[in-house]
This record gives structure tokens, sequence and C-alpha cells, in this order.
């Protein structure tokens, strides 16, 4: 006998889907009702700092057309919508004995509520990125650990009091690897610090992104500790942090390029989620650091273990990883795309680091649920088309290799759970809409909404048609749920229906090759 629960052909009925964006890339209105500076404000109008001399003062006007973002999503269907909070709207001056701003507090809480109208679930972002700037110049921000985590701490329980009854999915911090990295290492995002003395006056590469790393894994787990003990019992919802990291393979299989492919894993995704889901740093980074990196007292380790209910994951590419490296970041690991016949793993995005590669993303999927044995939200997944800032309007929404690359990659969620058993949840796309890239400027586009920034209009593109309809045919809903069973007939034609729409997508079989 065939029953419900045995054979899934389709994504289940409370999958969770909807577009993801960041404050700081969309909102503008930076000195609008009171919000304070963030690191990212003074930072992208110094010259160079951004490819082309863009700063996020306007973005795409969100703070001003958050009705229309709202229409926009509903429009598309989603069931969900990942976006942040900005902590200096909140906190203007950022710390836990400053003066919290009841118009930031306002302009979210609308927000919520208008989302909720519209059927949309929140899937709110504490940190992404923007640092209140009064706490990098009073302290150093995230160099200083005692004072960072607490402060980090207050401004999330400010807003697991004002939004938590409503709000029921957090992300504490997204993407520490690129925080620790980019800003602190080689200093191309905020605050900039490098030693690469061209780059920043200030600043040490060797030691800095691992303390900034550690405190940032703190901060995380003592507000989850909060949100555990003081609201979750009454709220009921879920926390957790995502992570980036990209699929790595060995450039051949020489023993080397193989351990070279774990040892980039290790420093882009173990970094952070070892101590999370297992409780300690990855041995390979403690012995390629040594007493580089820091060490978690018992107190905060019994803390930092176990402190996320769910892996949220970003990942846009693969690797394919060479050893002989000497970029600590990387793991000591050369990436390429260029395989040993000469051919490139798949099609050319417009930012370099990134190649459409679905097989890959299926790969990671299997070994993060493995390693870490936690349900899985996909919380930032996209592809930037090579030149579409270039293009006119009617020529960038037809954007075929940005729907290329969701038809394959959605195909690999669906792989995944039907033939593999990972436990998927949530599928977030990159981005709602064209946005402010942080170092890019505006010359890189992820939206699936074109923004024509001169008038601020938004324009679908292919690709938010093709995810619309994609969700729409492939969360369950053709078989009734009811107190009685489906019959063997109903299961084998929802079966035929979703297996049928699915081999017009890349991967549903192939993808194990």
């Amino acid at each position: 006998m065939i029953t419900p629960h045995v054979v899934r052909a389709k994504l289940p009925k409370d999958f969770i889907w909807g577009f993801a964006t960041a404050a700081f890339q969309i909102e503008g209105s930076t000195d609008i009702d009171g919000r304070g500076k963030s690191i990212w404000d003074d930072f992208s109008r110094q010259p160079g700092k951004t490819l082309d001399g863009g700063n996020g003062d306007v973005a795409t006007n969100s703070y001003k057309l958050w009705k229309e973002d709202i229409a926009l999503l509903k429009s598309y269907g989603v069931k969900s919508y990942r976006f942040s909070i900005a902590w200096s709207r909140i906190i203007p001056l950022g710390g836990r004995n400053d003066p919290i701003n009841p118009k930031g507090i306002e302009y979210y809480s609308n927000f919520i509520d208008e989302l909720l109208r519209n059927g949309i679930m929140p899937f709110v972002t504490l940190y992404h990125w923007d640092l209140p700037q009064n706490l990098h110049e009073r302290y150093g921000g995230w160099l200083n650990k005692e004072e960072i985590v607490a402060d980090y701490v207050h401004y999330a329980k400010v807003c697991f009091r004002e939004f938590g009854g409503r709000v029921k999915h957090w992300l504490t911090m997204n993407e520490p690897w690129c925080v620790a990295v980019l800003g602190y290492g080689r200093g191309v995002f905020a605050p900039g610090r490098s030693s690469d003395r061209l780059r920043s006056p200030e600043g040490d590469s060797s030691t800095e992104p691992w303390i900034v790393g550690h405190s940032v894994i703190l901060a995380h787990a003592y507000a989850v500790k909060a949100y555990r003990e003081e609201f979750k019992p009454t709220q009921r919802g879920q926390i957790g942090i995502t992570l980036n990291g990209d699929w790595a393979i060995p450039y051949d299989n020489s023993p080397a390029n193989v351990e070279a492919a774990q040892h980039a894993l290790d420093v882009a995704i173990g970094w952070f989620a070892d101590p999370v889901y297992l409780g300690h740093y990855p041995e390979f980074m403690q012995e390629m650091l040594g007493d580089r990196l820091p060490v978690f007292t018992t107190e905060e380790l019994a803390v930092v273990k176990g402190s996320s209910d769910f892996y949220g994951m970003n990942t846009y590419t693969t690797n394919l990883c060479k050893a002989g490296g000497d970029d600590e970041f990387q793991g000591r690991v050369e990436y390429t795309f260029t395989r040993p016949d000469g051919t490139q793993l798949g099609t050319q995005a417009h930012c370099k680091w990134l190649q459409t590669y679905p097989q890959g993303f299926r790969a990671l999927l299997n070994y993060l649920y493995k390693r870490y044995r936690l349900p899985i939200y996909v919380t930032e997944n996209g592809f930037a088309v090579k030149d579409e800032n270039s293009k006119t309007i009617e020529q960038a929404v037809q954007d075929f290799d940005r729907v290329e690359y969701f038809r394959g990659m959605t195909a690999a969620v669906v792989a995944a759970i039907v033939e593999d058993g990972v436990d998927i949840q949530a599928y977030f796309p990159w981005s709602l809409l064209d946005n402010f890239e942080w170092a890019d400027g505006y010359d890189t586009r992820f939206g699936v909404t074109y923004v024509d920034y001169p008038t601020q209009k938004r324009y679908p593109k292919e690709s938010a048609k093709f995810l619309s309809k994609f969700f729409k045919d492939n969360i369950v809903s053709d078989i009734p749920r009811s107190r009685e069973p489906p019959t063997v007939q109903q299961v084998i034609n929802a079966v035929r229906g979703a297996f049928h729409r699915l081999t017009g997508s890349v991967l549903v079989g192939a993808a194990k090759a």
C-alpha cells in the first residue's frame, strides 16, 4: 500500500518560499526618522570603496516604497519575506544604555503588520552587516568581545520584545564569514580594516578576522539564549544563524586536492557551523592558526553549542579546489572554475566568483544535512546576469541565464528532498529587487525584479515569473488533507503530475552524477 508520507514527489505543503533582501541594500532614507549611522554609511561614501561610487543614501527607496514592495511580493505569491532590521534605526547609537528610537520601532511594526495582512510570513534577520557607526568608534565594534556581545544582545531583546509576538522566524546573523574576512581581513567591506596599507591605515589581517568571528559567534549564541529563556516560551518562534559557504570539489583525484576541498569547507563553513552545531572549531583551523584562533571558555561553549534551531544556508556557486594556496581565508586553497580539460563548470555570472553548477548545490545540501543533522533553510541563493546593468529594461527583464540558474537550483532542492531525504524547509532566492550590491555598488544586479534607479520603478523579470510558477506548481496542494487518507490512485496521479513537471527541469535524477 502506498501511504502519503512515503511518496513525496513535490515540495511539502508547509514548505516556505519567498525572496530575501537586506536593510542597507534597499531602504535608503539613511538620515530620516532618527536613524543613526551604520558603518556602511561613511564607508560607501569614501572614494574607491564601491566600484561605481554608489552609496546607500537612496538604494531602492524601500523605506518609502515599502507598501509597493509588499504588494509586489503578494503578486508573486510568496509565502514569506526575509528582510533585515537596521540596528541603527532601532537604537541610533547602538548601545545598551543608549536611547531607543520610537520611529524605528513604528516603521518595522507597521511593515510586519502589512506583511501579515497580505498573508506573508515575516522572516527577520537581526544583523546584516550594518553595525552602528557609534559602536565602531566607541570601542572597536566586533573587535571588543565583552562590549559588543552585551550591546547586540540588548538590541536583539528589544526586537524580540517589540516584534516577537508576530515574528516566528529569526536569524541572528547573516554570513559572519563576510563580516570577519571582508570587513577586517581583506578590507573590501565596512569598516574596511586590513593589513594592506594601500587599502586601510589600520588593521591586522592575521588576527582581527578570527577575533571578529569569535565575537559574532558569541553575540549570536547569547542572543539565542536570551530568546529561548525569556521569549520563546510565550512567542513560540524559531531562531538560528545563517552562514554562507559554497560547495568545494577537488580539482582532480589527487590526495592533496581532495584534502584541499575539505579544508576549503572547513574555513568557509566549519569556522562558524562547527562551534554552533558540534561545539568546537574545525581541527584544521586550529592547526592552521594556532594561538591566533580564540578559545571559548567552558561557560561560553555551553551557550554556543546547539545555539541554532536549524541550519541557515546562503550559497551561490561551486569551486574547484587546488592545494597550495596561501590565502588562509580560503583554507590555503586556490579556487577555479576551469576543469583540467579546460572547460568551465557553468555559465559565468557578472561576478567573477559565480558560475552556475546546480549539482554542487545538491551535494552541499547533502553534506550539511549529514554533518549537522538539522533542518535546512536556504536563506539566500541567486545569480547576477553578465552585463545586465548595461542593457535596456526590455532586455534586462529577459534574464534567461538567471532563469536557467533557478531552474537548476529549484530542481536540486526537490531532488535533495525527494530522492536524498534531506530535510529542507525553506528557499529564499536573492533578491526581491536589484539593489545596492555592497562594494559592487549598483553595477551588479541580483534582483528578480528590475529597478530603474532614476525612477525607482519596478519591473518583474522572467526569473520572478519562473519562480512564482515553479512554487505554485511544485508545493503540494493537489492531494487533499482530510481525516480520510487519499486513495492509491490519488497518490499515483499526484506523483505522475509532479515528476512530469520536473522532467522538464535539470537534475531530478541526474544530480547525483
